[in-house]
């Protein structure tokens, strides 16, 4: 009578242990790791500070921001909602921008704003639309949606619209209306 002996180091005996307890089914341990999403990282209360030769030119806030650590295309959101304040030389804010939702593409250097934008200046202009497409490349902001411009004087309502980033440089580029402010006042009385 012939005895065979097997000869098992001790790794391979805790890997068949391992796989011998192993009582788990495939799909419930993936849908175990699928809960715990790690392309993804969750910040709250969020503060974002944009400098120019150690000045601060930008500041942006929001409750929560999810930055996708996709390497095809990292991204932040900002899925709550976005506050921008936008300083001048002298530090104080000249203008102002909320929007419901946000988004930052990293490679293509765009921040899109969605949902209930708007964009008040100190001066007491105001822009209202859908979306803001701001274009960090060629600074320039735009979108092709609806859009109303309140100045102290008139409101300009149209589609289309673009700026400079500083918004000194403005423009609809399809003006549907234009009311003069003196006008809608008389009508109103």
């Amino acid at each position: 009578m012939q005895t065979l002996r097997y000869s098992l180091s001790w790794p391979a005996l805790a890997a068949a242990l391992l796989l011998a307890g192993c009582k788990n089914k495939v799909e419930d341990v993936n849908a175990l790791v699928s809960k715990f999403d790690t392309q993804v990282e969750t910040a709250t209360d969020v503060e974002i500070l944009y400098s120019d030769s150690a000045q601060v030119r930008v500041r942006i806030t929001g409750p929560t921001m999810l930055y996708h650590l996709d390497r095809q295309e990292p991204r932040q959101e900002f899925p709550d909602g976005v506050s921008v304040d936008f300083f001048g030389p002298e530090g104080a804010i000249t203008s102002e921008l909320d929007a419901r939702y946000g988004l930052r593409l990293e490679n293509k250097n765009e921040v899109i704003v969605r949902d209930s934008v708007v964009w008040l200046s100190v001066e007491g202009e105001k822009i209202e639309t859908e979306e803001l497409i701001w274009d960090e490349r060629q600074r320039k902001i735009y979108t092709n949606k609806f859009v109303v411009i309140t100045r102290p004087d008139e409101i300009i309502y149209g589609h289309g619209f673009e700026a400079d980033q500083d918004f000194t440089y403005s423009r609809i580029n399809a003006i549907e209306g234009r009311l003069k402010v003196d006008d809608l006042e008389k009508e109103l009385e």
